[in-house]
């Protein structure tokens, strides 16, 4: 009995870090990359370090962006940290 009163608390505190914590930041993860894996030609986005521009092109692991003077940078997919807006059939621009 006290080998359960004395490890119990420890336990409910690791099923509490586990919801409260880890959990939450493993759907964050998810969730940024698959918004990542799902860019597209003429997504309006932003890197981590702010840059907002569009994508004008995609590789495995590269993305070409377009930015409001003209210029374009290439960076990584993991550098894009959100789409501002999505771009309305990117995929047919791409093809025409």
């Amino acid at each position: 009995m006290e080998m359960i009163s004395t490890l119990g608390p420890l336990l409910l505190m690791f099923v509490l870090f586990y919801f409260l914590l880890i959990r939450p930041q493993q759907k964050r993860q998810k969730a940024v990359q698959q918004m990542q894996n799902d860019l597209k030609k003429g997504d309006k986005i932003v890197t981590i370090g702010g840059l907002h521009g569009f994508v004008d092109a995609i590789d495995e692991g590269k993305v070409v962006i377009k930015c409001g003077d003209g210029s374009r940078l290439t960076y990584d997919r993991a550098a894009i940290r959100e789409v501002t807006e999505a771009s309305a059939g990117g995929d047919m621009l791409a093809k025409s």
